[in-house]
């Protein structure tokens, strides 16, 4: 397994979280589907020249990920997981 993958996949998962867990929206299934295809696409840019750029930008997108809004209508996963976590699992 490449270093870039693991960074890819969590990017996956969180965007999945924020959707499905925080949201209960239906799971989307385009963001696995893309996230497989960022991973391997990912791994072969790790075989050029610029390898190392091509992890440190899956990390950057880990950080992106967390922290910015993609939807401006929907809360970033860090402040879905603490409003969550400050009302209480099941008590929405």
């Amino acid at each position: 397994m490449s270093r870039s993958t693991a960074p890819i996949l969590a990017v996956g998962a969180v965007t999945m979280a924020n959707r499905s867990i925080f949201h209960d929206e239906p799971v989307d299934w385009r963001i696995p589907v893309a996230t497989g295809l960022a991973a391997g696409a990912f791994a072969l840019g790790e075989k050029s020249p610029f390898g190392d750029w091509f992890v440190t930008v899956a990390w950057i997108a880990v950080a992106a990920s967390l922290l910015g809004r993609i939807d401006p209508g929907v809360p970033s996963p860090t402040e879905s997981a603490l409003a969550w976590w400050q009302a209480g699992a099941g008590k929405r």
